[in-house]
């Protein structure tokens, strides 16, 4: 006779849940220790007498908490006390979890170059080669890190992503009465770029950043506009001509591509012409491996209007107007994908953190976030979809985890990072 559904005995459940629960604990372990491995360089700043938690504790649950969503200090304690048990099956806790306040002041005093080296050594594990990656670079101002108190303005940091395998791969800080000009050398030098395309606009257009570029084996594509007036209007007025001529006698390359989406039809056209094309054109010798001036003419249709832009840039790439223009297109990546993900998914725009280190290192950790998410691809949806699933689901969290601290760091051999 049917018995219907056939029950485990108690005692095999239990020994079911355990194996299950060893497993899991082992594989949070491994990531435990990867996560203490990248972090281990950073010192305490705290005295002696007031160490309540261990540093390690601090960094790691700061970093599965911005991972699951959190965006200030109460956020990650509450993210900590919702998981403490879980938390400690392989973390030491000794005291618990520690409050927000002991979460901002450790990040206020942890010295940020010291985080920043942890971040480029960790993305080094994560990248694959470099050739014929194309790496915009552009700034982003943290808009609410500013103090009028304290008469600070708001952080401004210049990044660097890596926009086919849509990771961060170093961030650097504007300091205070300077700007991006004299930021992009200093990123440059923390990244082998061997065989990468750099993609600048036009504050980054300059003389020294292309011999930069060039003697770092890469090739660069520089937006040209009115800060360099001279070669700006050489240019234009030489493109404009020879363009009414339908380019009779010039050897130019030309692709044009339709786009239509999100109730918008955009029309991009590319002419690319060789250096030499150009006669007289002013100080070409400046700029170093310079090869080829490119025009990119893009015309939007809009529901209600119609707009139309016109581009310049200077490019050490042979003149491929295809190429080139997948180039420049890419180099939006850096904003639609990094930039406005971390403002509208992870609210950096809205966060008020701004005391002593905190806002710099406080933005390091939500790229830490930002290229972990991205490297798990098993579950096909949103960035904050996959945020909320890790917040929800340890198991989830561990995937992700696995995916930027286990699987890649074993038998690595490309390096992005120049000690």
């Amino acid at each position: 006779m049917s018995q219907g559904f056939e029950s485990k005995s108690a005692d095999a459940l239990q020994n079911s849940r355990g194996q299950r629960k060893s497993k899991e604990i082992a594989d949070i372990g491994s990531i435990q220790q990867s996560l203490v491995e990248h972090f281990g360089d950073i010192k305490d700043p705290r005295v002696e007498r007031t160490k309540k938690h261990q540093l390690q504790d601090i960094l790691v649950i700061a970093v599965l908490a911005i991972i699951a969503g959190a965006q200030g200090w109460e956020d990650i304690e509450n993210y900590g006390i919702s998981k403490q048990q879980w938390l400690e099956e392989f973390l030491a806790l000794p005291n618990g979890i520690p409050s927000d306040d002991t979460f901002r002041r450790v990040f206020e005093f942890i010295d940020p170059e010291a985080l920043n080296r942890c971040f480029l050594q960790w993305v080094e594990t994560l990248v694959g080669s470099m050739g014929g990656e194309i790496i915009p670079i552009d700034g982003k101002t943290i808009r609410g890190s500013y103090d009028r108190n304290q008469g600070q303005s708001a952080l401004h940091v210049i990044s660097a992503w890596a926009s086919e395998q849509r990771l961060v791969l170093a961030q650097v800080k504007v300091e205070d009465k300077s700007n991006e000009i004299t930021a992009i050398p200093a990123l440059l030098e923390l990244l082998d770029i061997t065989g990468a395309i750099i993609t600048i606009d036009a504050m980054g257009t300059q003389t020294e950043i292309a011999k930069q570029i060039v003697a770092k084996k890469a090739d660069y594509v520089l937006a040209l506009k009115a800060n360099h007036p001279t070669l700006h209007s050489q240019v234009q007025q030489w493109f404009e001509t020879h363009k009414a001529n339908n380019f009779r006698g010039v050897d130019v390359s030309y692709d044009k591509r339709i786009e239509k989406a999100h109730h918008r039809r955009e029309i991009r056209e590319v002419w690319s012409v060789p250096v030499s094309a150009i006669g007289q054109l002013y100080q070409p010798k400046v700029w170093a491996g310079l090869q080829s001036l490119v025009m990119v003419v893009r015309v939007r249709h809009l529901w209600n209007q119609t707009t139309r832009e016109v581009q310049f840039y200077l490019t050490s790439l042979h003149s491929d107007a295809q190429f080139i223009g997948r180039a420049i297109r890419k180099h939006w990546g850096i904003e639609n994908e990094a930039h406005w993900t971390l403002d509208c998914t992870f609210s950096e725009d809205a966060c008020r953190i701004r005391s002593f280190h905190s806002p710099e290192n406080f933005a390091l950790l939500r790229r830490f976030a930002l290229n972990a998410l991205n490297c798990e691809k098993t579950y096909k949806r949103s960035l904050r979809q996959k945020m909320k699933r890790t917040a929800m689901d340890n198991n989830y969290m561990i995937r992700v985890l696995s995916c930027c601290f286990i699987d890649n760091t074993l038998g690595s051999s490309n390096c992005l990072c120049q000690a």
